[in-house]
């Protein structure tokens, strides 16, 4: 059998000196055969007839119109299925190493006889026309910072007719995220485009009556930036497809970075950050010409960018609390009845009254949605010890276990209020920033089987008086003095 490599190999060394012999020698061809493919001029797969007849009979011929039954009356299917339902109907009939032979017979009757399918219509992307923005989950690159695990996204921007890309680190499909890596793109870039795009992703849209519409932060991101909002339908990712098939590539070539580095561990976060605007601005070098073209249909944005922040002003409830986007966190009871600024970044929130900073923490995220800290409202607990037992917070007022297993150890003698009312006293002894001895002299009782109370527990961590040393009288011998100033008279 010649293949296609040889005859090209032949025709090459055949137009050199027009030697047929030395032409099939050199390509490892019979002279006859050598001959026939330069008569014929056509390539061996080009000349062959297909076969248009079945070698073999279909062994699933018996019951081939009931599986077209199956195909036209439930086209999604599986052949696993059918192949399943024949084995059961009639055992023995056929066997496990047939299922490949129904897949390729089924798949011959689709493509023949089938349903029309979805065809997607390539599109053909105009200047400067819109960003595309996506988030593509980055765990894959496995990178640390200062040792630990580093779990994140990355929000990635692109413009489909350069390719040209920017990114940026976040934990979530969250509105600020999308918003700090819009706000990096432009200042990027200082052009910004027509319109753009986004998936029906909760950053950007929220559920109404007729389906999905766009949030009012935003509508106003977008008419700060000058940029029409545009989204795509639900379930119809091939909408954003430029970026979404980028995430593949983009990861990929930065896991070859990550092996040009020897490494992949970050001192912090700014310097992962900077390594991958580095990344990023080597794979747009490439663009850049395209780039230009993109520039000239786009808009010059001169005015500031907008901050990566959200700034909300809640009053500060009676519990000491403040409610953010159906999350709860406390505050110094201070600031109780008073309104404070919020400043919601992507992994913290600041708290501050009259641009004094009163609070920062990191933000909630997941599941969870209180933060309250026990040395917010420690001393009204302890003023009101009845309150404690159906605190809504409760499980909040144990900083770690070690206080937890110290609180079961106080209320088993079965006296809850004293149990409650010695448990809060000893968590006010480590709000006054004595938390780790506190802890350190709980774990110390518990191990050894020794009583807890507020009073012992005090005692153990209270400084000792110290005591002076022992020390016996002095003696002075002046005789080698003496002996000194003879030496000197004489």
């Amino acid at each position: 059998m010649v293949s296609d490599a040889q005859v090209r190999k032949m025709m090459q060394e055949y137009g050199k000196d027009q030697n047929l012999t030395r032409a099939a020698l050199r390509s490892d061809m019979d002279r006859k055969t050598a001959r026939k493919f330069r008569d014929l001029g056509e390539l061996p797969s080009k000349s062959k007839t297909p076969r248009g007849w079945r070698t073999r009979k279909n062994p699933f011929e018996m019951d081939w119109d009931e599986v077209v039954d199956f195909l036209e009356g439930a086209p999604d299917i599986e052949v696993l299925t059918i192949f399943d339902y024949l084995c059961e109907k009639s055992p023995g009939r056929y066997q496990r190493n047939q299922l490949r032979t129904l897949q390729r017979h089924v798949r011959r009757y689709r493509a023949q006889q089938g349903p029309e399918k979805t065809v997607f219509f390539g599109q053909e992307h105009r200047p400067g026309e819109a960003f595309q923005t996506d988030w593509t989950h980055a765990d894959e690159l496995r990178i640390t910072i200062g040792g630990e695990d580093f779990a994140h996204l990355i929000c990635h921007v692109m413009l489909p007719f350069s390719n040209w890309e920017w990114g940026t680190i976040c934990e979530s499909e969250s509105f600020l995220s999308l918003r700090s890596a819009l706000r990096a793109t432009v200042l990027r870039l200082g052009f910004v485009a027509a319109y753009h795009q986004t998936d029906s992703s909760s950053a950007a849209t929220h559920k109404v009556k007729s389906g999905r519409d766009f949030n009012d932060d935003y509508s106003k991101l977008m008419n700060y930036y000058g940029m029409q909002p545009r989204r795509t339908k639900i379930g119809a990712k091939e909408q954003n497809g430029d970026v979404e098939s980028s995430h593949h590539h983009l990861k990929r070539r930065l896991k070859q970075r990550l092996i040009l580095r020897g490494h992949r561990d970050f001192e912090s976060l700014a310097a992962y950050q900077q390594w991958l605007e580095q990344a990023f601005d080597a794979f747009n070098a490439e663009r850049n010409k395209k780039l230009e073209i993109e520039r000239a249909h786009m808009t010059r944005f001169d005015k500031a960018p907008m901050p990566v922040y959200l700034e909300k002003h809640p009053k500060v409830t009676k519990g000491s609390t403040i409610h953010l986007y159906s999350r709860v966190y406390s505050v110094p009871s201070r600031l109780i009845g008073h309104t404070v600024r919020v400043r919601l970044f992507d992994r913290h929130i600041e708290v501050d009254h009259d641009g004094v900073l009163q609070l920062q923490c990191e933000r909630l995220r997941g599941s969870k949605n209180s933060r309250i800290d026990y040395r917010h409202i420690i001393w009204s607990l302890v003023r009101k010890p009845g309150a404690f037992a159906r605190y809504r917070f409760r499980e909040e007022m144990f900083p770690s276990v070690v206080f937890r297993q110290a609180y079961d150890d106080l209320s088993s003698s079965g006296n809850l209020r004293h149990g409650d009312l010695e448990y809060l006293r000893i968590l006010q002894l480590a709000a006054d920033g004595n938390e780790r001895n506190v802890e350190l002299a709980l774990r110390l009782r518990l191990e050894s089987g020794a009583s807890i109370s507020f009073d012992e527990l005090r005692d153990d961590l209270r400084p000792k008086s110290p005591r002076s040393p022992l020390m016996l009288p002095l003696e002075v011998d002046l005789s080698s003095y003496d002996e000194l100033c003879q030496g000197v008279t004489a």
